[in-house]
């Protein structure tokens, strides 16, 4: 039995990538597994935007202030500062701009207003489980697959497209198997809340579900 938890931030992005499938397997019998998707789809996103501003010292992946005051103790001297992950929009703002443009085949993430939307809601979610307040709370699920497809294009962009991600051993085969599975889950689970959302709005409207099919 392993005594020791190995990880680096490869298998960080890698491993909550996994999870985001895994998780979401097991929605259609137990909606609650939604939290821990968007958790993890939340993880993975996080962990391939650190991936791709990574540069070899991982600095841009900081906060601003605390990388500066590490260049300055690098290179004058003296006590370095307690490395801190920048914020997750943060981030997001970073891999859409020149600073991911380390390579000479480096490329900026082109976002779409669907996909600053996605990853806004994501991280609003997300802050809400994580930081959960005594209450009583209903999420509506049918939004929840496009917000993590979304995401999980701007994951497949950062790991294959962006230039600056580059995977050892065998993590890129399975992050592209997990990479995948998620997204064929999701879009079942899309399908299947689409036509369970027209059903309902059907059953409500009894008169427009008939003009709808003819009657």
């Amino acid at each position: 039995m392993e005594l020791w938890l190995r990880t680096d931030e490869h298998e960080e992005a890698v491993s909550a990538l996994e999870m985001v499938a895994e998780a979401g397997t097991s929605i259609s019998s137990d909606s609650y597994r939604w939290k821990w998707v968007i958790i993890s789809a939340h993880n993975a996103l996080q962990g391939f935007m650190v991936l791709a501003l990574r540069h070899g010292n991982g600095l841009l992946a900081l906060k601003d202030k605390i990388a500066t005051q590490w260049l300055k103790a690098y290179r004058e001297g003296g006590k370095y500062p307690v490395e801190k992950i920048d914020t997750f929009l943060n981030l997001y703002k970073k891999i859409k701009s020149e600073r991911m443009l380390c390579y000479e085949h480096s490329k900026i993430f082109e976002a779409s207003d669907d996909h600053d939307r996605s990853v806004k809601e994501l991280n609003q979610i997300r802050n809400k489980f994580i930081h959960f307040v005594p209450k009583s709370w209903r999420l509506e699920l049918t939004g929840l697959p496009e917000i993590c497809l979304h995401c999980l294009v701007i994951i497949q962009f950062l790991g294959w497209e962006s230039g600056n991600i580059l995977f050892r051993d065998n993590q890129q085969e399975r992050a592209r198997a997990a990479l995948f599975e998620a997204k064929k889950v999701l879009f079942v689970l899309q399908s299947k809340y689409e036509e369970e959302a027209a059903n309902q709005a059907n059953a409500a409207d009894p008169h427009s579900a008939a003009l709808i099919s003819g009657g």
